[in-house]
């Protein structure tokens, strides 16, 4: 994977990797699932070595611990698929917890993850997400009405789930982005709010007129 120091240069590795997957119908993943993976992909292609250590909008994590993240949460993101509807995600969503407590303990298993990775460089990580996310959305297709979770009392299907993680993927675009003292904005922001509304129950949605904004509010990552 090249990288560089110019922001207008775009990253070789999207293209190959993702061609092919320009519609929602060929693999029922949303265009705004790949357009957060090409966002996430040339924004890293941009990071020299040195740019990897900024700090990130979560204060816990520089821009390199960013990549394993988004390497370790596709992977996930598999897991959940192969044991759905009883994966790990199902049986603490199922418990109804609050979404505070629900997300420390995602913060905990982010952190055993991301520590237990290989220390292969940044840009080996983002490839490794790019790739394991594509393939992702290519095994959903026949699966997309299946439950895959629960919270509460409603039923989120593998495409609610796939809409989580369309959002996951813009969010952390935005991170990526403001590490590297930039701005990030999805080409379809009103379909990322539409995945966060099919897929991320135990998150109230804050208002804002922008949904951007509103997505980024709901994340934590703007203030109120």
């Amino acid at each position: 994977m090249e990288h560089s120091d110019s922001w207008d240069r775009p990253m070789p590795l999207a293209a190959p990797v993702l061609a092919g997957t320009e519609t929602e119908t060929e693999t029922g993943a949303p265009v705004a699932y790949y357009d957060g993976i090409r966002a996430i992909a040339r924004i890293a292609g941009q990071f020299s070595r040195t740019a990897w250590n900024a700090v990130t909008p979560c204060p816990e994590w520089h821009a390199a611990d960013l990549a394993g993240h988004l390497r370790c949460v596709a992977d996930d993101y598999h897991e959940y698929l192969d044991d759905a509807p009883v994966s790990r995600l199902s049986r603490l969503m199922a418990s109804g917890a609050h979404p505070q407590s629900i997300a420390r303990k995602l913060a905990r298993q982010n952190a055993a993850e991301l520590a237990a990775l290989p220390e292969d460089p940044p840009e080996e990580h983002i490839a490794a997400f790019v790739r394991s996310a594509t393939r992702y959305a290519a095994r959903i297709g026949p699966l997309l009405r299946l439950p895959h979770h629960s919270y509460r009392g409603r039923v989120i299907s593998v495409a609610g789930m796939a809409g989580a993680a369309c959002v996951e993927w813009h969010v952390h675009a935005w991170d990526l982005a403001s590490a590297a003292g930039a701005s990030y904005r999805p080409a379809d922001p009103e379909a990322v709010l539409s995945a966060w509304l099919a897929g991320v129950p135990q998150l109230p949605l804050r208002g804002d007129k922008d949904p951007w904004l509103a997505v980024l509010r709901s994340s934590g990552r703007l203030p109120d």
